[in-house]
């Protein structure tokens, strides 16, 4: 057992050895605050009075309730950590620590793409809605799906790589199922051709899921499914975006699918890089899946 402790905080992370401490809480700089450590089932004392930021440190505060002074330079502490975090361990740990803030952050962010994805599916989407089963991959706590259940679809099935996130999803009450996996690593852990819509948003970028997984997307969506996925727009996912939608453009003319419509969006989420000011730009790519 790893947990990290001040007087107000502590986190748990059963798997973390101490080489990748570093690594998971990149967070480790900035201001002073004593008495900091560290402790591994092995006894060892790491990173005593170590420099942390402390309000960055609010995001990993008691996993039992949401911070509720959380700024927006919090929240891009936040973000900009995450998009650092190259392992998919790193990834979980990093996830199952924001779960209790996760949806109060992106409100401030004003993340628009669950919303957005939800109209456009909803607005193309020519099935019976009550039966038809949406897999939402990478749920996360279920924002997605819960604007989907405002326009009219019932049935949800939610994978995601943190079980924390996976906990919050399930106290919304939305999920008939909900599987924990390590997305991007292996094949997605559902049948073939079983789902009406396949749902992913906000796990298409650079440092997240890589662009593989489009092809997984495909093959668990019946024939005549909908796949519907997100991406950022903003000058450090332009490589990954053109990466998305070179493989998007493949698999139209290898007549695995056919586009129904992209939506592109100015204002996609607020920015939180130097780079840029005001709010980044996002897409909503909608495809259906051919009969045959």
């Amino acid at each position: 057992m790893f947990y990290l402790s001040t007087s107000l905080n502590y986190c748990t992370c059963p798997w973390l050895s101490p080489s990748v401490i570093i690594n998971c809480f990149p967070f480790f700089r900035a201001s002073k605050v004593c008495g900091l450590h560290i402790h591994t089932d092995r006894g060892e004392h790491l990173c005593k009075d170590q420099s942390v930021h402390w309000p960055y440190m609010q995001c990993w505060g008691s996993s039992r309730m949401a911070n509720s002074s959380r700024t927006f330079s919090d929240v891009r502490s936040a973000v900009l950590s995450v998009h650092k975090n190259e392992s998919a361990e790193d990834q979980i740990c990093f996830y199952n620590n924001w779960a209790e803030n996760y949806e109060q952050d992106v409100a401030i962010l004003d993340f628009r793409a669950p919303r957005l994805a939800a109209e456009c599916l909803s607005n193309s989407f020519e099935g019976d809605r009550e039966k038809a089963v949406v897999l939402d991959v990478a749920c996360g706590t279920g924002l997605a799906s819960t604007w989907l259940q405002k326009n009219g679809f019932k049935n949800f099935v939610g994978l995601d790589g943190s079980d924390k996130m996976l906990e919050a999803a399930k106290r919304k009450g939305l999920y008939q199922e909900l599987k924990q996996c390590m997305l991007g690593a292996a094949a997605l852990p559902v049948q073939a051709g079983t789902y009406d819509v396949v749902l992913i948003v906000g796990a298409l970028g650079s440092g997240h899921l890589p662009v593989t997984i489009i092809r997984e997307l495909w093959k668990v969506a019946k024939p005549g499914g909908y796949i519907c996925l997100t991406t950022r727009g903003d000058e450090s996912n332009k490589e990954y975006k053109n990466h998305l939608e070179l493989t998007l453009n493949e698999m139209e003319k290898e007549g695995l699918w056919s586009r129904v419509s992209v939506m592109e969006v100015e204002d996609w989420e607020k920015a939180v890089s130097e780079q840029e000011s005001g709010y980044i730009s996002g897409a909503v790519y909608l495809y259906r899946k051919s009969e045959t």
